[in-house]
């Protein structure tokens, strides 16, 4: 009796460090070694610009940033305060508040965002005429034209939805009342000088930019070529155990999501958890007809990329026009969540199902730990609802933040796993680096930065973003090959793994398969 005791005290045991949170891996010893499928599911025009090509006035998109200078007043057309008031024609200058931002209703008309998120209009409620930015939600009288001059696309005139066009009788004065042609010359109040201070490419723009029916003939051959089942063999034999696939939230209301989006892209995904693991048939010479399941052994991971609102406000996560409005209610949280349970109930039972990223790089402090922990908490538990075994991926936040904020909830979490995004980019401190200050940056520096964030009593930890690149100018193979190789033998060190970013992109070294097949890399 007493050996039987000791035999089950000792099974709970056994059975209590197999579901310990702070580790819960089936085998110790693997380590996802993946690659991103960026630019796929979710737009991004730097990795294919050419996707952006067909759509009309395509320097109009939604997010474009313009600032307008009047010829007669020589200066900058301003929201003042940001927004909230008149527009003024007094500013020396252009910055924020000089900044109006696209909305497009289609290829000729649009509305005009102000910094504090109003939108330009007519004053409805005096003369009709007196140029405003009060409205939080565009109608009729936010509804604009911009016409360009035919040989000098820089000077413009905008058309109010009066009929009339805007003129700056004054630097204090912008109304919509001039009236007939242009010579546009310089004594010509309706004439600005037009300047393009950003724009932004993300699946939002492409979508809207084309319009519905062309958008969705445009984005299903583009599911269709881009990645494909070919790459997955590419994959597998390469030294890769796994890819990690942004999706956007729409995905989860396919075939009908909400516009600008277009449905299709579910069946493609779809098409990838096949891929990873796909029987085929061929026939023997002999006539026989075989199934031969032919194993990949790739292994899938989900990656909530473009939240409801925009968790950061850039492209990559389908911010309309460079506004961060995820986390800011609870139904956006709810909403985000019901994204994360569609999804693992429709995979949990496929065998390459390995992880689910909750949600990807959500920006401080718009981003509030408050509310991230409340939506990470919901999420792991959608995920749970449908599978004990899927890992499940918390993104650090971007910005000023402690690598380690998110322990007290990913520590209780089992098969939690905290992601990281190393590049030598995207700050200042890269700027002059030489080629060995770069890998030694990788060696030193990184190096500290993953053992901070790798504990024995932690979540796991996932360089979920590399790429061997950087601001070195002029570096040779041979250098591109160090730094390479200094990141693998830093990142093999993450306790989940590591994933490239990104399988492919017009940028080389941004392109793994360019960087394996012209031996830059190696696996």
């Amino acid at each position: 009796m007493a050996i039987d005791s000791r035999i089950f005290v000792l099974s709970v045991l056994i059975l209590l460090c197999k579901l310990s949170p702070s580790h819960g891996r089936t085998d110790p010893s693997f380590r996802v070694r993946a690659v991103n499928l960026g630019g796929w599911l979710v737009t991004e025009g730097w990795i294919k610009p050419s996707l952006f090509d067909g759509i009309p006035n395509k320097d109009f998109l939604d997010g474009t940033g313009l600032q307008f200078k009047s010829v007669t007043t020589g200066k900058y057309l301003c929201a003042e305060t940001g927004g909230g008031t008149i527009i003024v024609a007094n500013r020396t200058a252009a910055s924020g508040w000089e900044t109006f931002k696209l909305w497009r209703i289609n290829e000729k008309t649009f509305n005009f965002r102000v910094f504090n998120n109003q939108f330009v209009g007519l004053d409805t409620n005096g003369n009709g005429i007196d140029v405003v930015a009060v409205s939080t939600i565009p109608g009729s009288s936010e509804t604009f034209e911009i016409v360009r001059k035919p040989d000098d696309s820089t000077r413009i005139r905008i058309k109010a939805p009066n009929g009339n066009f805007l003129q700056a009788k004054s630097e204090a004065l912008l109304t919509a009342d001039f009236t007939g042609n242009s010579e546009w010359g310089d004594n010509d109040p309706s004439v600005f000088v037009m300047t393009i201070s950003g724009r932004l490419q993300g699946e939002f723009q492409v979508t809207n930019g084309y319009g519905p029916k062309r958008a969705t003939q445009v984005m299903r051959e583009h599911w269709k070529t881009f990645i494909v089942e070919d790459d997955f063999k590419f994959i597998s034999q390469n030294g890769l155990n796994a890819v990690r696939i942004p999706v956007g939230w729409w995905i989860a209301s396919d075939p009908t999501p909400p516009p600008p989006y277009v449905g299709g892209s579910l069946k493609t995904l779809d098409n990838a958890f096949l891929w990873a693991q796909q029987p085929s048939k061929f026939t023997r010479t002999d006539g026989i007809l075989i199934s031969d399941y032919r194993k990949y052994g790739v292994k899938i991971i989900i990656d909530l990329h473009a939240a409801p609102g925009s968790q950061n406000g850039f492209e990559h996560s389908s911010s309309r026009d460079g506004s961060q409005e995820w986390g800011k209610t609870d139904d956006n949280i709810q909403q985000t969540v019901a994204v994360i349970d569609f999804l693992t109930a429709r995979y949990a039972k496929s065998p390459s199902l390995y992880a689910v990223e909750l949600i990807n790089e959500p920006l401080a402090p718009g981003a509030s730990l408050e509310s991230l922990n409340k939506y990470y908490k919901a999420g792991y538990d959608a995920v749970r609802k449908h599978s004990s075994t899927a890992f499940v991926v918390l993104s650090n936040r971007l910005g000023d933040i402690d690598p380690r904020e998110l322990f007290p909830l990913a520590s209780g979490l089992m098969r939690s796993v905290v992601d990281v995004h190393y590049y030598n980019l995207f700050s200042s401190i890269f700027d002059n680096l030489s080629v060995q200050q770069n890998i030694d940056f990788i060696n030193t520096n990184r190096t500290q930065q993953l053992n901070y964030v790798t504990t024995s009593n932690g979540p796991l930890t996932f360089v979920g973003e590399w790429v061997v690149e950087w601001r070195v100018n002029g570096a040779t193979k041979e250098d591109y090959q160090r730094f390479g190789k200094a990141q693998l033998e830093v990142y093999g060190r993450a306790t989940f793994g590591w994933a490239y970013w990104t399988l492919r992109n017009v940028n080389n070294h941004w392109s793994l398969e360019w960087m394996i097949k012209n031996g830059y890399i190696k696996l």
